[in-house]
């Protein structure tokens, strides 16, 4: 079942493994940088980039035409600016500059520095390209914070696909129900756990449960009580 924060725990975990965009990174932050050059159509912009990143993913999935995520990520914007009526060149080129340093959640870098103090193995796994996974990592000074950052660019699939969970097993050499994954995506968050993982989802934007055959072990609305639940002393 799914729980609250509140009694919860996660016992026996080697490895706490992040999504990106959405639990680690504020997808929406590149923007609301551009907000007023975007006007009005700045949060329907937003929702609608990202809705056809996502979509875009798990259709090039099923057609068996993969792309890395910076393409389809470029490719969802021009959608999202024919649909609120923006030709604007320069906006673009600056909102992809933008999506390669997003500003993490507010909790994200002490979250990550109590993990690691407590002897935790942390990583990165993202349908995003390695180089925007590494150039945010960086932008967001988290290098130190994280043993591995993993990318779906190694299975040419995006999530929820068996195979991009199996790259955190085959890094950690652990069993899955050793692994903690973290997602902001429901969706992600069941692949994540019928693949086996130990699931937390982190629920920023108060969604629903999805209704698929599987369901995270956690669910939070941010990262913070995270290292309470896996037993790590957090002062």
């Amino acid at each position: 079942m799914t729980t609250s924060e509140q009694g919860s725990s996660l016992t026996d975990i080697k490895a706490c493994v992040f999504d990106a965009y959405g639990t680690l990174f504020d997808f929406n932050s590149g923007v609301m940088r551009c907000r007023d050059d975007i006007g009005e159509a700045a949060e329907r912009l937003s929702d609608i980039w990202r809705q056809k990143q996502l979509q875009y993913t798990w259709l090039r999935s099923l057609m068996g035409r993969h792309a890395d995520f910076w393409q389809v990520t470029g490719e969802a914007l021009d959608f999202a600016l024919a649909a609120v009526a923006i030709d604007n060149a320069k906006l673009r080129q600056r909102l992809m500059a933008l999506y390669r340093e997003l500003d993490t959640f507010p909790e994200v870098t002490d979250v990550l520095t109590s993990l690691k103090q407590g002897g935790m193995q942390t990583a990165i796994l993202s349908n995003g390209a390695p180089d925007m996974l590494n150039a945010g990592v960086t932008a967001a000074g988290l290098e130190n914070l994280l043993d591995a950052v993993l990318s779906v660019e190694d299975v040419g699939v995006f999530k929820p696909d068996p195979r991009v969970y199996q790259l955190a097993v085959d890094r950690f050499g652990v069993a899955p129900a050793s692994i903690c994954f973290m997602s902001s995506n429901g969706w992600d968050a069941v692949g994540a756990a019928a693949f086996g993982f130990r699931v937390v989802w982190v629920n920023r934007y108060k969604q629903p449960a999805e209704q698929l055959p599987a369901h995270a072990d956690v669910e939070l609305e941010s990262l913070s009580p995270l290292p309470g639940l896996l037993g790590l002393t957090t002062g």
